[in-house]
């Protein structure tokens, strides 16, 4: 089990790269992570949901993505509040306070994920949430030093240099854990370093000398992981690309399964800017995409506050593009209706009225991998969908594409503005391509699933060069 000694020190990353290498050494190998908190989320082939790196994870151990990889995902809908999602399917909307009396009863059905998992491959690599340094959240946990006893799984705890104080971080954490977890701790990686790594020999040996922790190895940045999905919404980069078709994505609260964009970030000929708080959509834009929300109505009121009505509104009158995805979808219609409350206070929030459409929150969520035909194209496209709410109107007579022959999402009736439920339509390469020939942009030759694949490898290649990936194997047990 690969813990951190904090949020964001490279955990889902460096689980993917040892998944990979440990593939690469022959061995059948899943993904295991006990508690995820994320709102990008993957549909799996037995059609539920997980966090996008446990999908991103089981592509580096070449297997299908299953709810038994991530049994408790958690997805924020509020400052504090999360809708639970056990095994795949939603369980129940909770406060934070109400969470922690409710972990004793998801203990179960992560050791029996867990269980499920470890008698189909030669080894599962499990990934930890947070920090088992935050003692406080102890009692109860199932994500950390709680499921590693549980399950007897060995822990390697790993630091991120990169932040400053991994001395600290790392020989802190040992201060404060209760003996017996501290002695499910079979070793340490340090992460993201920079530099000449020698010149982290004293520290290194300090660690090992203070935490009677055995080092596996100094892993220096890995540059390429920016090509990798991200699931944090604190990796997303501001800019990518400095091509001529520029795209800009108001960022938005409750931004959900951004990885959306990452295909487009790729190609040459695009300019993507994530528009932060507080910053307009540049003039120069040629398309904005309104990306996916945990929370649509809280969301077009984030966009409102912004001011980013008023700017996508004088975008059209110019002439721009708008492409609406899932939530933003959602938002492009006339109004959003919530009868029962499923988003907060029941009620109706006006949306932006690009298009004719009304939609009316409902409790069934839709989770479901899709094949499609672009209706303007003819490209073939594969997606998914993950949502609640049901949308009607006179647009949906124009659909952005058909699934099965029944018609999918919106188009206005000149092209501009559009909408689509299909999350992970600009991963395939077909769509992609005749997408951007539309807006008038050249694509690249760019395969995006073999990027991928092959940024993976590399991954692989970097951990077996600088880590001991076969001692942190052998610990498995």
């Amino acid at each position: 089990m690969i813990q951190g000694t904090g949020s964001n020190v490279g955990k889902s990353l460096l689980v993917a790269g040892l998944c990979r290498a440990a593939r690469c050494r022959g061995l059948s190998v899943a993904p295991f992570k006990p508690q995820n908190m994320s709102n990008n989320a993957a549909v799996t082939a037995d059609g539920g949901e997980i966090g996008r790196a446990q999908a991103l994870q089981a592509l580096a151990c070449g297997r299908a993505a299953h709810t038994d990889m991530n049994p408790v995902l958690l997805k924020p809908e509020s400052e504090t509040g999360s809708q639970v999602i056990v095994q795949g399917r939603r369980f129940a909307t909770v406060k934070a306070r109400e969470y922690a009396s409710l972990k004793p009863q998801l203990l179960a059905p992560v050791l029996e994920s867990f269980d499920r998992l470890r008698r189909s491959v030669d080894i599962v690599i499990v990934e930890g949430a947070g920090s088992p340094a935050e003692v406080n959240l102890r009692a109860g946990d199932i994500a950390n030093m709680g499921f590693a006893r549980a399950a007897d799984v060995p822990v390697i705890l790993v630091g991120d240099i990169d932040r400053g104080g991994v001395i600290a971080q790392i020989v802190g954490t040992k201060a404060v854990l209760e003996p017996e977890d501290a002695a499910q701790v079979a070793g340490f990686l340090i992460n993201r370093f920079r530099g000449d790594p020698s010149l982290f020999d004293d520290g290194y040996a300090l660690i090992e000398r203070r935490a009677r922790w055995r080092g596996f190895g100094v892993i220096p940045h890995f540059a390429d992981a920016a090509l990798l999905p991200a699931e944090d919404a604190l990796d997303l980069r501001r800019a990518a690309g400095s091509g001529p078709l520029r795209i800009a994505v108001p960022v938005l609260s409750r931004i959900a399964n951004f990885d959306d964009l990452d295909p487009l970030a790729q190609e040459p000929g695009v300019t993507l800017s994530m528009i932060g708080a507080g910053s307009a959509i540049p003039g120069d834009t040629n398309l904005v995409i309104l990306p996916g929300t945990k929370s649509t109505r809280a969301d077009i009121g984030w966009l409102r506050a912004q001011g980013w009505d008023i700017d996508i509104a004088a975008h059209v009158r110019r002439g721009g593009h708008v492409l609406g995805i899932c939530g933003g979808f959602q938002m492009l219609g006339r109004a959003i209706h919530d009868p029962l409350g499923l988003e907060g206070a029941p009620g109706d929030t006006p949306g932006l009225g690009l298009l004719d459409l009304v939609t009316v929150m409902r409790p069934e969520k839709r989770l479901s991998r899709v094949e499609a035909i672009h209706a303007a194209s003819g490209a073939p496209l594969s997606g998914y969908e993950i949502h609640i709410g049901e949308t009607t109107g006179a647009a949906l007579d124009h659909p952005f594409a058909h699934v099965a022959g029944a018609p999918e999402g919106a188009v206005s009736t000149n092209g501009r503005i559009m909408g689509s439920y299909l999350h992970g339509m600009f991963a395939d390469d077909r769509f992609r391509g005749a997408f951007l020939r539309q807006l008038g942009a050249a694509p690249s030759a760019l395969n995006y699933g073999e990027r991928v694949n092959a940024v993976l490898g590399g991954l692989a290649d970097h951990l077996e060069a600088h880590c001991d990936v076969a001692g942190m194997l052998a610990v498995a047990r």
